[in-house]
């Protein structure tokens, strides 16, 4: 202290003036929304977000669906209260939410053997889901991830004490699945490992297994004994059938398997906000379940305490009406193009468009909601300059991205780059039809 009185003035403000988080390093941007930070401070008028895979109007500005404004003006009719949720959610959301996925007449489902909690969406399913096998799954704290995966998996997983591992998914050289690849890592992976799979519109590929390889890989994780966790983020929005994009989650169940299932309410109904999920898990007994759901409480109380109670009314309301249940899945399946219209590009507009390099090139059929044109992430960074296309590093391009008005801009902003990279295996992007992002090739001529 008699040191410290003896320091001139101008010293003791200096060591007052060093701040606690003086040596935290600046971190990365996030690869996806980070692309929309950079899209919103863009002044460039012929500016693309190829980031975010979410609903736009042929203006590039958000669009909330007719059932979801439906849905709300009959809540604001209804003057609901804001009193807290439970811990697990809303009964009537959790219950809609799980007959959604499993279907009604799920077997786990009517003998009363599913657990589920509502989450703070996709993300928050998937939290309390790594966090609950952390702590109460037996086996192994090894979780299999593809590659590649939804950049936010891995530290999701790593902060929820799990080890992260990885397994062959996507073949670049096929713009496909790297089936040998994936079924050689899996048959090499120890036994009773945890295996994460995409149930529907792979993010970022969107490439998915057939009905035929999801039986292969049915019967492979039965012989290793794996426990299958699905992500589910665009039930219905995949392929505009809600029992079709959930055809691998209902035939693992069907096999007896048991499963964890995050579901999100994100992309399907666009309550992108709201932050509308849910997290379950197929047990063996009602007496189980009931001690399954007191310990997903034991996760969430201090993770989160209780879930947000808006969004997951308007998900209700929509699931438990007939009327705007089938106008939702009118909306999924009509909508080849998610946005609010689909207007051809004229003719000539198209006709003038530059070609790809490797016209007529095959490619793999793709889920469609996102696909990837298969660069590695250094040869994704040029289109970003000039003339103003945002996407992430891994090429992820959700078909959302594409508005009318600027559509015209995309061709030239990615020809150089695919020209430059035509012999390193960077497939052409303006040929790949399926994701609809290149809009001017997949109309109808």
């Amino acid at each position: 202290m008699l040191a410290l009185r003896r320091l001139p003035a101008a010293r003791l403000v200096g060591l007052r003036s060093i701040s606690a988080w003086s040596a935290v390093p600046a971190g990365p941007p996030d690869p996806i929304l980070g692309v929309t930070e950079a899209f919103k401070a863009d002044k460039d008028p012929r500016k693309i977000n190829l980031g975010v895979g979410a609903y736009r109007d042929e203006n590039g500005k958000p669009y909330v669906l007719g059932s979801v404004k439906k849905a709300e003006a009959l809540l604001a009719e209804q003057m609901n209260d804001k009193e807290y949720l439970p811990i697990t959610g809303n009964g009537q959301f959790t219950k809609l939410a799980a007959e959604l996925a499993y279907s009604p007449e799920s077997a786990p489902l009517t003998e009363g053997r599913i657990a589920v909690t509502q989450s703070i969406s996709g993300t928050g399913a998937l939290r309390i889901g790594g966090a609950f096998l952390g702590r109460h799954y037996p086996h192994s704290k090894a979780i299999y991830l593809p590659t590649p995966t939804w950049g936010n998996h891995i530290p999701l997983f790593r902060d929820s004490g799990l080890e992260v591992r990885n397994y062959r998914y996507f073949d670049k050289s096929t713009v496909g699945i790297d089936w040998a690849g994936l079924t050689e890592d899996l048959k090499n992976a120890p036994e009773k490992s945890i295996v994460l799979f995409h149930a529907c519109a792979h993010n970022p590929t969107g490439v998915d297994p057939t009905p035929e390889q999801w039986k292969e890989l049915s019967d492979l994780v039965k012989e290793k004994q794996f426990f299958p966790f699905f992500d589910m983020a665009y039930q219905g929005f995949a392929s505009g059938d809600c029992t079709k994009d959930a055809f691998a989650v209902r035939h693992f169940v069907k096999e007896g398997h048991q499963i964890a299932l995050s579901q999100s309410f994100a992309k399907n109904m666009g309550l992108y906000g709201e932050r509308v999920g849910a997290f379950s898990l197929v047990t063996a007994d009602p007496e189980e379940k009931a001690r399954v759901d007191s310990q997903l409480k034991i996760v969430i109380r201090p993770m989160y305490s209780n879930p947000p109670l808006h969004g997951a009314r308007i998900a209700a309301t929509i699931l438990g009406s007939p009327e705007l249940k089938t106008a939702w899945k009118a909306k999924a399946k009509a909508r080849p193009n998610p946005t609010t219209t689909s207007p051809k590009a004229p003719k000539k507009t198209r006709k003038n468009n530059p070609k790809t390099p490797d016209k007529g090139a095959k490619t793999k059929p793709k889920t469609a909601r996102s696909t990837s044109t298969g660069p590695n992430p250094p040869k994704t960074k040029p289109p970003q300059k000039k003339p103003k296309t945002k996407r992430t590093p891994n090429a992820r391009t959700p078909r959302p991205g594409r508005k009318t008005g600027n559509g015209a801009n995309l061709p030239k902003a990615v020809k150089k780059p695919v020209k430059a990279n035509r012999k390193k295996n960077f497939r052409g992007m303006l040929r790949e039809c399926h994701s609809e992002v290149f809009f001017y090739r997949c109309q109808k001529r």
